[in-house]
């Protein structure tokens, strides 16, 4: 690295992004807000801009972009780019050492693997890189020499717990199995009839966390852990029966590594994305991120247990995307944010999610994903059968109500 690190931040506005910005901000001398990228909150860029004077601003809008151009005026020498061309500029940039990439949903993938190709520090909060081709991701990381730190809070646990060489490569030397833990979401008590009228505010109000509406919803009927189990999967080359899930409602124990010797290692902290955030742009180094230190004794107690899958079947799907292999795992991320956008306008309901999910797997062959072009065919397939899906589903309300 550098004397000064050039972060390139891909989803500023985001909650993701906001906390990479809130660290950055702290180490002056050491990190750089060098390009900023969001989609269409141009308010919140035009504010990071000021800030942070970067080199480059992207909106994924071009309306947005024009707006940011027109907002930010002569205030500063940031340069405004459009679109996913320039995404992939910025995130290729010679100048940047380091891609936050936390753009959400498969719209991250195309960005993602570009960085890696280019050789960066990768600082993943974009698991659905990896849902979708973590094949292709893991190559293009390890032929250009790029070094990839995951960010989601569980796997940052994880890389933690495990022997990892001076080039961040994370071993397998002596371990026996991964426990993942999961918050439960807001409705790990709510009876089977209470989820089922759940509304979009309640799905989104996560007793833990603070994070955007998708991934609120995905930590509310648990595809987020069986996203997260995937991800384990390529980052650690874990097969799916060395992950285990622990539901740990209290959210301070991030995950825990299991040895062949009895021993159990766990990384525990306070529930804030910005101790994973500092610890991969720190890495190898422990940089202050702000956050408060975790009080063991007046915490008191802590709980953990099994998964509920009949509550919660998106975990059952993507274990089965999973062992499917191939472009499966691409499908269930595709129809999985179908859904749960749906279901955030009020067009299904939250039971109606894994309904989705489930039908479309059933219906999309799987093949092999040798390129991001055929990934990203099979994940244009599955939206499309996923929209017919809801399609279905609406015309069955109306017939219920008809009769």
């Amino acid at each position: 690295m550098t004397a000064v690190q050039n972060v390139a931040v891909l989803g500023s506005t985001g909650s993701i992004g906001v906390s990479t910005l809130d660290v950055i901000g702290r180490h002056p001398g050491t990190l750089r807000a060098w390009a900023l990228a969001a989609n269409r909150s141009v308010a919140t860029m035009a504010e990071q801009c000021r800030r942070f004077q970067p080199s480059y601003a992207v909106m994924m809008d071009p309306d947005a972009a024009a707006e940011l151009a027109r907002l930010l005026g002569g205030e500063c020498d940031t340069r405004v780019l459009a679109g996913a061309e320039g995404l992939q500029y910025i995130a290729t940039h010679d100048s940047v050492d380091a891609v936050m990439a936390a753009v959400v949903g498969a719209a991250g993938l195309p960005s993602t693997l570009a960085a890696a190709r280019a050789g960066k520090r990768i600082l993943l909060a974009n698991k659905e890189s990896l849902v979708m081709a973590g094949h292709l991701l893991m190559a293009a990381v390890r032929d250009a020499g790029a070094l990839l730190l995951p960010i989601d809070s569980e796997h940052n646990a994880i890389f933690q717990c495990l022997p990892v060489d001076g080039s961040g490569r994370p071993g397998l030397a002596g371990v026996s199995k991964v426990l993942l833990t999961a918050s439960g979401g807001p409705f790990r008590q709510w009876t089977p009839a209470a989820i089922a009228a759940a509304t979009p505010d309640q799905a989104c109000a996560h007793p833990n966390w603070s994070m955007g509406r998708k991934i609120s919803v995905d930590s509310a009927t648990l595809m987020n852990k069986g996203l997260e189990l995937i991800e384990a999967c390529w980052l650690f080359d874990l097969a799916p029966d060395q992950v285990d899930i622990v539901v740990h409602p209290e959210s301070i124990v991030h995950s825990m590594v299991q040895y062949t010797d009895g021993s159990v290692l766990a990384q525990l902290g306070n529930p804030d994305m910005r101790t994973p955030i500092a610890y991969g742009l720190g890495w190898p180094r422990r940089l202050d991120s702000g956050v408060a230190a975790l009080d063991l004794v007046a915490l008191s107690k802590l709980h953990f247990e099994a998964p509920d899958e009949a509550r919660f079947p998106c975990l059952r799907l993507a274990r089965e995307a999973v062992a499917a292999g191939g472009t499966a795992m691409a499908v269930c991320n595709a129809a999985n944010e179908i859904a749960v956008e749906a279901f955030l306008c009020g067009r299904i309901g939250f039971t109606d999610i894994p309904r989705v999910i489930e039908a479309t797997l059933e219906q999309v062959s799987t093949v092999e994903p040798t390129s991001l072009a055929v990934v990203e065919a099979a994940d244009r397939e599955a939206r499309a059968v996923a929209g017919a899906q809801l399609a279905s589903l609406r015309a069955g309300c109306v017939e219920t109500l008809e009769r």
